[in-house]
């Protein structure tokens, strides 16, 4: 069993979107003498709001939160030195796993798993560790649009569409000349020249097997 080497009780924050989720999961932690359970969320932002505000060390999140979602609710807090590590709380099918450890996430734990797994990755994530279901970590680096940064795979999607530089500018409230740039890095990111080749790699990527 994982423990803390101070013994004091990790505070952290839940919020999944499921109601009943969330009550279980907040009568699990705050029964557990491991854990001081500081606060829950239904929505990204009220997690956001709150630990902006309150220090925690870890949180517990749905890949799913409404409305900005996991992926961009761990974004926007890779970019605060005293924001919690997260935990995101998912099922463990297709590309999930691999997803949250992309976008920045400190650990993965899944819904269909044992209740103790998820208390453990909690106080494995908050002494410092990374706790993922195995990964082939080759296949990430082997993958270079894992390397494209959100906006990046923003505009490539776009571009699978059809959509003009003019149109991608409008769409992200850009500028075009600023378009041009992130297309650039996206070009060299993806080893290919123009749009039509980024496109080419868009479809083959989403498509492995296609070929």
């Amino acid at each position: 069993m994982v423990t803390l080497p101070d013994g004091k009780p990790v505070d952290i924050m839940l919020a999944d979107a499921n109601p009943l989720v969330l009550s279980a999961m907040s009568e699990l932690f705050d029964r557990d003498p491991r854990f001081s359970l500081v606060a829950t969320s239904s929505t990204a932002e009220g997690f956001l709001g709150t630990v902006m505000r309150v220090p925690v060390q870890v949180g517990v999140i749905d890949w799913n939160l409404p409305a900005l979602g996991g992926a961009k609710l761990i974004e926007v807090l890779r970019d605060h030195d005293s924001a919690p590590r997260l935990v995101v709380y998912g099922h463990d099918t297709g590309d999930l796993p691999r997803m949250a450890m992309t976008a920045g996430a400190a650990g993965f734990a899944s819904r269909s798993g044992e209740v103790e797994t998820l208390l453990q990755t909690c106080v494995s994530v908050a002494a410092g560790n990374m706790v993922f279901p195995f990964i082939d970590i080759r296949d990430l680096q082997q993958d270079p649009i894992q390397t494209l940064s959100r906006k990046e795979r923003q505009i490539l999607e776009s571009l699978a569409t059809g959509m003009t530089n003019k149109e991608l500018a409008a769409e992200l409230g850009i500028s075009t000349n600023t378009v041009k740039f992130h297309l650039s890095n996206l070009y060299d990111k993806l080893s290919v020249r123009n749009r039509a080749q980024a496109i080419a790699f868009f479809y083959a990527a989403r498509n492995p097997g296609s070929e």
